[in-house]
């Protein structure tokens, strides 16, 4: 053991006489950390300032391991994130800050509408930023032994924030999972796509909006956004419509949606533009529909929700003075709880469908199960989990079907 991390458990230990909360195993575990941050060229002085709020968060573990009560519908998302209030705020500000939003939009393509919406989705405009400290939330993710590797790497990307002068430890704070500033970057996202636009030295996200809108606008740009080119829009399916088009993966040109029937939501022919777009349906076949293009996936790099994205987007769109979405409002908008979903991959398991582990998360598995149930009883085939179809399969009981197991495609880790 080296002598710097002998004297932080003699100081740790002496702390923990203090504070019953400092367990012998986190501390020991706190001098591995150090001296792995001590071959990363992080100096004892900066391990000093940061050591004090480095301490297991006991709400950080509370909200971590909390089980969401309902899977959400899109509707339910969209419209507690994209709201008359936030869109009035968003105008406002982006007329506010035209000026310095043009010069970035020059520099990296992405549109002003753009930074704007994800500002005010991560942080309802910087008023809610996160008040947790960054390295004591980090610490405790990390000790913690389902993600211990992820998380101590972030905590190590911190250090070296701290290391750079970009923050000091008091405000070096954000969200219990460790997303940071106006913009909430991860650390180690901070440490590959930060930019310190204001020329003073420090790469803050938290004090200067500079920096933030900047910071975004790289990391889009370097992680593909395509300047000229929309996320995607909302359109109009015909009445026989082929339902196993709607994915992600599946991608085709303009045209070929067009010749399948599709229009844009107001009736009009899709533009004659050269772009791939992927066709989804967030709330199933009677919900609304949307042709999505690469900058979207770009988005999902984000955050790898789909009903993230689309409220990204659609906001970015009413900032631009597009209408509100109405088409597919009528789609049955009920939740599943979180033990109805669990019920819904129990019952297609016992009917011979895999949709991995039944666990009540809808992922990529669980929707290839159901698109095959659908099909096979000839059902539109949106791989929609929907509390109608929970309905069909209890009433269906375990009976099994002709359709025989599926060999499910590799977990996606994109949710809706």
């Amino acid at each position: 053991m080296s002598g710097i991390a002998g004297a932080l458990l003699f100081g740790a230990a002496m702390t923990a006489r203090a504070d019953a909360s400092l367990e012998p195993g986190f501390i020991a575990w706190l001098g591995g950390v150090q001296d792995e941050a001590l071959r990363r060229g992080i100096s004892e002085q900066t391990w000093q300032a940061a050591l004090p709020s480095m301490r297991p968060i006991e709400r950080v573990l509370e909200l971590d391991q909390k089980q969401p009560e309902f899977v959400d519908t899109f509707w339910n998302y969209l419209d507690a994130r994209v709201n008359d209030q936030r869109i009035a705020a968003g105008g406002k500000l982006l007329h506010k800050h035209r000026k310095l939003l043009q010069k970035i939009e020059t520099r990296y393509g992405v549109p002003a509408r753009v930074l704007v919406a994800f500002w005010g989705l991560e942080t309802h405009y910087g008023k809610m930023t996160g008040r947790i400290p960054i390295t004591g939330a980090l610490a405790t993710l990390a000790y913690d032994a389902r993600r211990t590797r992820f998380f101590r790497n972030e905590l190590l990307d911190a250090l070296a924030i701290l290391q750079a002068g970009h923050v000091e430890p008091k405000t070096l704070l954000g969200s219990w999972a460790g997303a940071m500033g106006q913009v909430q970057f991860m650390p180690s996202t901070f440490n590959r796509y930060a930019v310190d636009a204001d020329g003073d030295g420090r790469k803050d996200i938290w004090g200067s909006l500079d920096d933030a809108f900047a910071s975004a606008a790289n990391y889009l740009r370097q992680s593909g956004w395509q300047p000229g080119q929309s996320w995607g829009r909302p359109v109009q399916l015909p009445p026989d419509f082929d339902w196993q088009f709607a994915r992600l993966d599946v991608k085709k040109p303009l045209s070929e949606w067009a010749a399948l029937g599709i229009s844009q939501i107001d009736g009009a022919a899709l533009p004659d533009e050269p772009i791939k777009a992927a066709l989804l349906l967030p709330q199933g076949h009677t919900g609304p529909a949307f042709l999505v293009y690469g900058n979207f996936e770009v988005m999902l790099t984000w955050n790898r929700s789909v009903n993230y994205a689309l409220a990204v987007g659609h906001l970015a769109d009413r900032l631009n003075g597009q209408p509100a979405l109405s088409h597919g409002r009528d789609a049955d908008n009920r939740r599943l709880s979180r033990e109805q979903a669990i019920e819904l991959q129990q019952r297609l398991v016992q009917l011979g469908f895999n949709v991995g582990d039944s666990d009540g998360v809808l992922g990529s598995r669980t929707r290839a199960a159901i698109r095959a149930y659908q099909r096979s009883a000839s059902l539109p085939a949106d791989g929609y989990p929907s509390l109608p179809l929970l309905q069909r399969l209890q009433a269906t009981g375990t009976q099994s079907t002709s359709q025989a197991a599926l060999s499910a495609p590799a977990a996606n880790p994109i949710v809706f």
